[in-house]
């Protein structure tokens, strides 16, 4: 089975769109979002204007701030702690990757943690391995929602990461965790790699290399996720970091690129906007 991140996304962006009608009444406006874009990548560009696009879709005020590339560390430092202090901004998002001058840990720790919707600041990230209330990363919190709407049982099988980020594999393999599954986390390098991606139950793949995960990988009946986005050397069209070809073969359920992981990382920003602002709505009343 293909698992459709677009369609179950369409279903979580129906539902925050209907809480913020309701939520507009209650407070006298919608949740605002606001997205910092350094630069002129294509890639990054797209992304943004995705990410906007879904914010007015569920009724969001949405603010997309363009920077160039030649902006200076401070300067966006100084950018985002005056969104810190705006009241009527509920949630800021900086898109990644910045330029090699500008330190990203330092740009992600900068923004106030009720505020933090792709949660990566470091005390959203302590408080997901303290099981302690948190703000989830979006691609994570899209996987296990997709791996939920599937039938997929994680409790008691053996899931393998292949991929270490603060983004997603170290986040997603500590959700597996919680859900009481034997998780590894591996990466392209890991010896005799095929020998334990065969034994997964679960292979979720993050890595960011073109069709890398190939038909002797994968066990059969697993469930895959593949999270990379790639242009395939051959033809130049977008893939993943699995072989869709050759793995759906062997797979119970698998998700395609694109229309897998993508899109429901954005319905969890439109989620994690709404959770943000909520947060803030009750805790001034």
């Amino acid at each position: 089975m293909v698992i459709s991140g677009t369609q179950l996304a369409k279903e979580i962006k129906e539902k925050v769109r209907s809480q913020v009608e309701e939520v507009k009444t209650k407070y006298g406006r919608p949740p605002h979002l606001v997205v910092i874009l350094v630069g002129e990548d294509p890639a990054s560009q797209s992304y943004v204007k995705g990410k906007g696009k879904d914010a007015e879709e569920v009724g969001f005020k949405s603010t997309t701030i363009l920077k160039p590339e030649t902006i200076s560390e401070g300067e966006l430092l100084e950018l985002i702690k005056s969104l810190n202090t705006d009241e009527e901004v509920d949630g800021i998002l900086v898109q990644l990757p910045l330029p090699k001058h500008i330190d990203e840990e330092k740009v992600i720790e900068t923004i106030d943690k009720s505020k933090d919707v792709d949660g990566f600041h470091p005390a959203n990230v302590a408080a997901l391995w303290q099981k302690m209330p948190c703000t989830y990363p979006c691609t994570p919190k899209g996987i296990i929602k997709l791996l939920d709407k599937a039938g997929v049982e994680i409790a008691g099988k053996k899931a393998v990461v292949i991929g270490r980020s603060n983004i997603v594999g170290l986040p997603v393999a500590k959700m597996l965790l919680d859900r009481n599954a034997t998780v590894t986390i591996a990466h392209s390098r890991t010896q005799d790699l095929p020998k334990v991606t065969s034994e997964a139950d679960i292979l979720i793949v993050a890595i960011g290399r073109p069709k890398f995960v190939t038909e002797d990988m994968v066990k059969d009946g697993a469930a895959v996720i593949d999270v990379g986005v790639n242009r395939d050397p051959g033809n130049g069209k977008l893939c993943g970091d699995v072989n869709f070809e050759e793995c759906e073969k062997k797979a119970s359920v698998i998700t395609p690129v694109p229309g897998g992981v993508g899109p429901m990382t954005r319905a969890c920003l439109m989620e994690n906007t709404l959770e943000c602002f909520l947060k803030k709505q009750n805790k001034n009343n």
